[in-house]
């Protein structure tokens, strides 16, 4: 078994959609990033990566690459699934959280674990989506931005 941690960030703009696990969420701002910045998704994506020690997802992304530029999240998690298994892993299950204040994502969480589990080929169940505030402290808890933090275990394929 492997395990691996990852961690994302990104401000909040007017004038952006907000992406978060795979799914257009309804709000006036949405996230900043060279791709759909989905922080959730981007977070999997770095636990993913790092628990087959395959490095992280600017590795892979870099986002100064002009073909990554607006690309949606579904396609970079496709990818990195594509590679835990050519490198012989497979997904047993994932735990990941998003810190946000606003919006409240608590009715989207069973899409979005159908949409990532999709992805992956494995059970909705294989994955766990939380959400929490921070009682207006901090960078989220203003508003200012939102982050996701991922566990993943890896298993043999």
């Amino acid at each position: 078994m492997r395990i691996g941690l990852g961690y994302d960030v990104h401000q909040l703009v007017p004038d952006r959609k907000l992406w978060l696990g795979g799914i257009e969420i309804p709000h006036t701002l949405g996230l900043l990033g060279h791709s759909d910045a989905d922080v959730l998704l981007h977070a999997i994506c770095d636990a993913l990566l790092g628990a087959a020690a395959l490095g992280d997802i600017g590795k892979h992304f870099p986002d100064n690459d002009p073909k990554y530029k607006n690309i949606d999240s579904k396609l970079l998690l496709r990818h990195c699934n594509e590679l835990l298994l050519e490198n012989g892993y497979r997904v047993g299950n994932i735990d990941s959280i998003i810190v946000a204040q606003k919006p409240k994502v608590g009715p989207y969480i069973p899409q979005m674990r159908e949409c990532i589990s999709s992805i992956l080929g494995i059970e909705p169940g294989q994955v766990s989506v939380k959400a929490t505030t921070t009682e207006h402290l901090g960078f989220e808890g203003r508003e200012e931005g939102i982050s996701a933090h991922a566990i993943a275990l890896l298993l043999p394929a």
